[in-house]
């Protein structure tokens, strides 16, 4: 074994000279020879000698060396070129790990902040809406272009809603993380939902509800399929983690179906009455430890079913580290005042607008305002599902219903009993009828766990027959 020194110096540093681009080397690299020996000192010379002119190569491209005694050639086996750069001793280069990537949005300066939080999406356009939707209720005008302008403002503020609630959860990890989102990602809903339980309207907190989990259900799940197929020929997904979100929207169904039985069942009295709102208030406190029982079974025991959509929403949210945690924080109550603030401002013009405009509160509560809290859950799912990421997509889709029925709607229960508001889970028949059919065909469509374009067609055709029925059908 010898101990050769290849290469010169080079500022410092030792460089071989096999390829065009220098490759770095170590002070000293011991190669192993194969067959060498060393030659005796002698007088005489041998009889002949090889020609060393050239190294000839071996058919493995390995360079040989001749044996000056006999002519033989001793193969000279050097350590590949790969190796050279996969050393043990060579310390490995760091990869940038996603913390580091927020950490930079601390070098930022604020107006290099404030313009990432106004160009993560094109939907922050509306945003000057704003001030003219506040201002113009304090105007003497028509309420329908209050109700638009403010229509319009809530939009933009359920984006940047959603943008501050996916900062934060990239900073407090996976778990924590998918609380946060599960518990606002339904804010707007339950923000509008709230503003008009306290004023009474009963009605609209209704079919807002009913009307989110229809939208939800058809549109944006068959947005997602039609552009999504289009796309790509056929698109599969997680149909386990699908199923367990249909199961649980069934059950949702069975406990508004149980209070209308009853109702029918005693007819339109008193006592039928007092034992829907009774039934109402129990139900919702199980479906609220149901709901509790789902987030311990899909954050923590059964986890690795949701690995897919955990890893694609990390994906997604890496496009997203932009704002440091504070400036996050400092987002989502900003915004959360401002939706609170229009939303207020939205629901006081509802009744001006049905009566000068002869639209119903049916077609309000279930069609328009769901299109304002999930304008951003819309285009969030459209776009991943055109990326062939479909359990995300699905995750988005179903999962903002089930949040709905088994979070949202008992709240407004519960907040109802607190006021004093008789809110119950008591939908008359024709809703009961269109949010069954609703999911009837989503279950249908989902167990194969592949969808196309025609499916995502299906679902949007459903969607604008209940919207045309709800049209004619009148405030009761």
């Amino acid at each position: 074994m010898y101990r050769l020194k290849v290469g010169k110096h080079v500022a410092g540093h030792r460089y071989s000279y096999d390829s065009d681009r220098p490759t770095r080397l170590s002070q000293t690299q011991t190669f192993p020879l194969q067959e060498t020996r060393k030659v005796p000192k002698t007088n005489t010379a041998p009889a002949e000698l090889p020609d060393t002119t050239s190294s000839p190569v071996d058919t493995t491209g390995n360079t040989v060396e001749p044996d000056l005694e006999t002519g033989s050639t001793a193969q000279l086996t050097p350590p590949p070129r790969w190796q050279f750069w996969n050393r043990t001793d060579r310390p490995e280069r760091p990869r940038r790990e996603h913390h580091e990537l927020t950490a930079q949005a601390h070098l930022k300066t604020p107006m290099e902040l404030f313009k990432e939080i106004l160009y993560s999406s094109w939907m922050n356009l509306l945003l000057v809406f704003i001030p003219v939707g506040i201002a113009l209720h304090f105007v003497d005008i028509n309420p329908t272009v209050v109700f638009v302008m403010n229509f319009l403002a809530i939009v933009p503020l359920a984006g940047l809603l959603s943008f501050a609630t996916e900062e934060i959860a990239i900073k407090v990890g996976q778990t924590l993380g998918g609380l946060m989102n599960a518990t606002f990602g339904n804010a707007v809903e339950l923000i509008v939902s709230i503003i008009a339980l306290v004023q009474g309207k009963v009605l609209i907190v209704q079919a807002s509800l009913l009307g989110s989990m229809l939208s939800n259900l058809l549109l944006v799940l068959g947005m997602c399929f039609f552009f999504g197929g289009l796309k790509h020929k056929e698109q599969e997904f997680n149909t386990t983690v699908a199923q367990t979100a249909s199961s649980l929207l069934a059950l949702a169904i069975s406990s508004l179906l149980i209070p209308a039985a009853f109702h029918s069942s005693l007819g339109s009295n008193s006592v039928s009455d007092s034992g829907v709102l009774q039934i109402s208030r129990g139900t919702s406190v199980i479906l609220l430890a149901v709901y509790a029982v789902y987030l311990y079974f899909q954050l923590k025991s059964h986890a690795f079913l949701y690995d897919e959509v955990a890893t694609e929403e990390t994906e997604e949210a890496k496009q997203h580290a932009l704002i440091p945690p504070l400036w996050a924080i400092g987002l989502l109550i900003l915004s959360t005042v401002l939706v609170a603030i229009c939303a207020e401002f939205l629901v006081s013009s509802i009744d001006g607008m049905v009566q000068g405009s002869g639209i119903s509160q049916n077609f309000v509560g279930l069609i328009l305002l769901p299109i304002v809290g999930n304008a951003a859950e819309h285009f969030t799912a459209v776009t991943v599902a055109i990326k062939n990421k479909m359990d995300l997509a699905i995750g988005v889709a179903i999962g903002s219903s089930m949040q709905i029925a088994l979070l949202v709607t008992p709240l407004m229960v519960l907040l109802g009993w607190a006021l004093g508001n008789n809110m119950s889970l008591y939908f008359n028949t024709f809703e009961t009828a269109i949010l069954f059919i609703t999911v009837f065909i989503v279950n249908y469509l989902i167990q194969d766990g592949k969808s196309n374009y025609l499916e995502g067609f299906l679902l949007m055709a459903v969607y604008l027959i209940i919207a045309v029925a709800v049209w004619f059908y009148p405030t009761v």
